[in-house]
């Protein structure tokens, strides 16, 4: 089942890959404030609500998916936690790299359409990483990996916005990743049994219509059970939190004022936002596997124009 938020935070089911109907008024039942906290509790009352569910989407009258505006199908997720430096990079890396996460805000999520906005920041570069994302379906807590896949609800694509290198040195992973509008998912929650293997899904995503990342989660290091398993040890999940699973970094390249960037993850839809930059700094639209067939001494390709860039040549 594929569930979405559209329009005014109305929660639906999309039907085919045409059709969204309503279910907002059939789940009156679970306790909210708001709309768009529906789904957490709807996760947390899947085995019992999932009838209801089905019976309201077959029964339902759909509208075309075009005539209605997507949002983001968790729109603030309690967790948002990222697996780091988790692939392979096919196969170049003699090791997996010891286990390591970070927290990401719920306050960055964006849905289908919006809008990434680049902060006025001397940041080396803005990149966006391809990713798909574990949806938690149940409370885990110093889960097992032999039980952790019991702990997952569904998968949505998930876009890790990143401001590369700012200062001071070190002071990485919260003003790098945090930031409003570095979190897009969606276009919605595929359930879990609707995924065959999701250590076997084709992960694309495109800059303007330029392929960029095109890579296997079969090169993910630290497999799903594992992650689940590391994050827990640390802090409870709960219902509704997001996981990212990390990405393969070779085609990484800019972000920049204009662009339109698309990702889709193999049975999992494709999302598509947009990146706004006030000060229009441009970067060349090399990825860093093509900076490295070069030869250069840096990761990323440098800034060209725009503020910060004279302070960086």
């Amino acid at each position: 089942m594929k569930l979405c938020y559209f329009n005014d935070f109305r929660l639906g089911v999309v039907k085919g890959d045409q059709t969204v109907v309503d279910i907002t008024d059939a789940m009156k039942d679970i306790p909210h404030l708001h709309t768009r906290d529906l789904i957490i509790g709807l996760i947390e009352r899947w085995d019992t609500h999932k009838a209801k569910v089905e019976k309201a989407a077959n029964e339902g009258k759909g509208v075309a998916l075009s005539s209605v505006r997507l949002r983001p199908p968790v729109p603030k997720p309690g967790n948002i936690d990222c697996m780091a430096v988790n692939y392979m990079e096919d196969g170049t890396r003699a090791e997996p790299a010891p286990i390591n996460a970070f927290h990401k805000s719920p306050n960055a999520v964006i849905g289908p359409g919006d809008t990434m906005i680049l902060p006025d920041v001397p940041a080396t570069i803005f990149e966006g990483e391809a990713e798909f994302a574990v949806v938690i379906g149940k409370r885990a807590k110093n889960v097992k990996a032999a039980d952790a896949m019991s702990h997952v609800f569904g998968y949505v694509n998930f876009i890790d916005g990143s401001a590369r290198g700012l200062p001071p040195p070190g002071n990485v992973f919260y003003q790098m990743k945090s930031r409003d509008t570095f979190a897009p998912l969606g276009p919605c929650i595929v359930t879990a049994d609707e995924i065959r293997d999701p250590h076997k899904l084709q992960v694309k995503l495109w800059v303007n219509g330029t392929l960029k990342q095109n890579f296997n989660s079969d090169d993910m290091a630290h497999k799903i059970p594992r992650c689940i398993e590391w994050v827990s040890s640390i802090h409870t999940l709960e219902p509704g939190d997001v996981l990212a699973t990390g990405t393969n970094h070779r085609g990484l390249s800019s972000f920049q004022d204009g662009d339109v960037v698309e990702l889709e993850t193999e049975g999992l839809g494709r999302l598509r936002i947009n990146v706004r930059d006030e000060l229009k700094r441009t970067w060349s639209r090399e990825t860093r596997l093509e900076v490295a067939n070069r030869g250069a001494k840096e990761v990323h390709t440098p800034q060209l124009t725009g503020k910060y860039a004279a302070a960086k040549s």
